[in-house]
Formats: C-alpha cells, structure tokens, sequence
C-alpha cells in the first residue's frame, strides 16, 4: 500500500480493468471520470474520490476508499472501494433486464462469420 497512486495502476489493481493498457485507453477515451471531471492516466487518486468508470459492460459508481498498486485475489482488491447504492441499483436493473431480454446479436464477436450470418437470416 502506498500513500500516492496513479489513477490507471489503481483501475488495474481494484480489477476494473485486465490490464493497465486496458485502463489508460478507457480514461483517455473519457469512460473514466474522477469527481466528474474527465483526467488523463497519470493522475493520483485520493481516497475519497468519487470515480464514474464504463469498462465496456457495466457502469460504476465508486467511492475510493483504500490506495493500491498491486494487483492482489479479487476479495482483497474489492476493499480498495465502496460501489454507491444508486450505482448498485442500476448495475441491478441492467442485469434483469440483459436477463429478460437477450440481445440476439450479443453472442457474435466481430465480423460475423457465415455460419453466423445464416442464422441471422433465420431470425
């Protein structure tokens, strides 16, 4: 535990992102904001900011509460942060309604191949 960390190591280390490559293009893209105001990588995060972070599936909302630069096992890096309560409860409608509603084209990755594009047809 250190007393400064950059912002893109901190995203890595509370496993927000896989990797810290991941993390630098999601906050230069402006998918992470720290107290809403868009910043660039190397900025430090305190605790008690307010992070807005879109990892490409869900939207967060989290307070920081502890400093880390070191990845660690997922119990340990969930301590690094507190999800706010409206932030829970959107991620919770999104979930139900992912559930009730399958996107027919979520399972396709990329360019469609042609067994894909057949079934599509189906559709």
């Amino acid at each position: 535990m250190s007393d400064t960390v950059r912002l893109d190591k901190w995203l890595w280390a509370a496993r927000f992102f896989k990797t810290r490559t991941l993390a630098t293009d999601a906050i230069d893209s402006g998918k992470v904001k720290v107290n809403g105001d868009k910043v660039k990588p190397a900025r430090t995060v305190h605790i008690g900011d307010l992070l807005d972070i879109d990892n490409g599936s869900d939207r967060w909302e989290v307070d920081v509460m502890n400093l880390s630069d070191v990845r660690a096992a997922a119990p340990i890096a969930r301590n690094l942060y507190e999800e706010t309560d409206d932030s829970v409860q959107r991620r919770a409608l999104v979930a139900e309604n992912r559930r009730l509603f399958r996107e027919p084209t979520a399972d396709f990755k990329g360019r469609p191949t042609k067994r894909d594009r057949r079934q599509l047809g189906k559709l």
